[in-house]
C-alpha cells in the first residue's frame, strides 16, 4: 500500500496540475479567438464570462486524456532516470505489478469521462454555442418548413407546412398511413398538432380523415383519436437543425438513430458516433498503458521526451479513430469497428511495449 501511495501522489497533483492548464489554455484561445468581435457587438464581460464558464466542462474533458498521459509518463520516466524503479525490480517488483493502480484508476477515469460528458459537458457546451452565437451575432432558429418525416420504416410519413420550436407545434400537417406492404391506407389533415409530453405523442386539432373507396376515389371520414397513438416521431426530428451526435447525450443520440431506423434512412455514419461516445473515453486507459509501455526508453530530457510522447501518442489516436470513422461512414467496416477498433489496436500495442520494456 505504500508503494501505491507513493506512485499515486507523484501522479495526482502533476495530474490535477495539467488539467487545469490544458483547460486553461483552451478556454483563453477560444476567448482570445472571438474577443475582438465580442468587443465589436458590445457585449458585457458578464456575458463572456459567462460563455467562459460554460466553456470549463469541455476543456476539462479534452484535457483529461492528454493531463493523464503526460503526468503518468513523466512520473514513471522520472523515477526510472533516478533509479527508483531500478530499485523496485530489484526487489521483485515487476512494473506491471506496481503501476497495476494507475491502470485501475485511468479505468475508473474512462467511465467517469463518459459520465461526465453526457452528464454535464454536452449541456454546458449548448448553453456555451448559443450564449455565444448571440453574442458573435449568429442567430439560428430552430424552427422549420415545409417538413418531411419517413418513420415505421415508411408505414408512416408526416409532411407540416411549419414546425414551431417554442411551442412544439406542428402546422397544416398530413399524415399518410400505409400498411407492410407500403399500400395506402388513410390520409389524415390536421391544422395544428401538438406535442404531447406526458402521452409522447402528437395531438391533433381540426382533424379530417381520408380513405379510398371501391372506386378508388378519397372520401372522407371521422377520424379516430386512437391513431393519435401511432404518431409517436418524437418533435426533436422535426427542428430545422440536423441533429450531431456528438453534440447530444447518448439518450438523444439513440433516439435520433431509432427514428433513422424506423424510417428506413441510412444511420451506419450516426450509429458509429454513438458507439464512438462509449468507446472514445477508454482513451484515457490507452494513453496510461502506452505512458507504462514508454517507462525506461530515455534518462536525459525526461520533461521533454514526456512532452513529446504525450503529443505524439495523443495525435496518432485522434488520427487513427477519425480513419476509422471515416471507413465506418463509407460503410467499408462497421460502425462499431469504426468506434471501437482503435482502442482495441492500441491496446494490443501497449502490451507488446509492457512485454518488452525494461523490468
Amino acid at each position: 500500500m505504500k508503494l501505491v501511495g507513493y506512485l499515486l501522489k507523484k501522479i495526482i497533483p502533476l495530474f490535477v496540475g495539467a488539467v487545469l492548464f490544458f483547460a486553461l489554455v483552451l478556454n483563453l484561445v477560444d476567448l482570445f479567438m472571438n474577443l475582438t468581435t465580442y468587443l465589436q457587438n458590445g457585449s458585457s464581460w458578464h456575458d463572456i464570462g459567462v460563455v467562459m464558464l460554460n466553456y470549463i466542462p469541455k476543456t476539462i474533458w479534452y484535457a483529461v486524456p492528454v493531463a493523464i498521459l503526460f503526468s503518468s509518463s513523466y512520473s514513471l520516466s522520472n523515477m526510472y532516470a533516478n533509479n527508483e524503479l531500478q530499485a523496485l525490480f530489484a526487489s521483485g517488483v515487476s512494473l506491471f505489478k506496481f503501476t497495476s493502480p494507475v491502470l485501475i484508476l485511468s479505468i475508473l477515469l474512462s467511465f467517469g469521462l463518459f459520465a461526465f460528458e453526457n452528464g454535464l459537458v454536452v449541456q454546458t457546451y449548448e448553453k456555451k454555442m448559443k450564449l455565444q452565437n448571440q453574442l458573435l451575432q449568429k442567430f439560428e432558429s430552430d424552427n422549420n418548413n415545409n417538413v418531411i418525416v419517413i418513420s415505421e420504416n415508411g408505414k408512416i410519413i408526416y409532411n407540416a407546412a411549419r414546425y414551431f420550436e417554442e411551442t412544439k407545434r406542428l402546422q397544416n400537417l398530413y399524415v399518410i398511413f400505409r400498411d407492410e406492404n407500403k399500400n395506402f391506407l388513410s390520409l389524415v389533415h390536421a391544422d395544428l398538432a401538438s406535442w404531447d409530453f406526458e402521452l409522447k405523442h402528437w395531438r391533433l386539432q381540426n382533424t379530417l380523415e381520408y380513405v379510398k373507396d371501391e372506386n378508388g376515389r378519397f372520401t372522407s371520414r371521422a377520424f379516430d383519436p386512437l391513431l393519435e397513438e401511432n404518431l409517436t416521431e418524437s418533435y426533436e426530428i422535426f427542428r430545422k437543425n440536423i441533429v450531431d451526435v456528438q453534440s447530444v447525450s447518448a439518450k438523444e443520440a439513440k433516439i435520433y438513430i431509432d427514428h433513422l431506423r424506423k424510417a428506413g434512412l441510412p444511420f451506419g455514419e450516426q450509429l458509429s458516433e454513438y458507439y464512438k461516445k462509449f468507446a472514445f473515453p477508454f482513451i484515457v486507459f490507452i494513453v496510461v498503458f502506452l505512458s507504462i509501455g514508454l517507462t525506461g526508453k530515455t534518462r536525459k530530457n525526461v520533461l521533454l521526451i514526456s512532452l513529446a510522447s504525450c503529443i505524439s501518442a495523443s495525435v496518432l489516436f485522434y488520427v487513427m479513430h477519425m480513419v476509422t470513422m471515416v471507413f465506418a461512414k463509407h460503410g467499408y467496416i462497421s460502425p462499431f469497428a469504426g468506434a471501437w477498433s482503435p482502442v482495441i489496436l492500441f491496446t494490443i500495442a501497449s502490451i507488446i511495449l509492457l512485454k518488452y520494456s525494461r523490468t
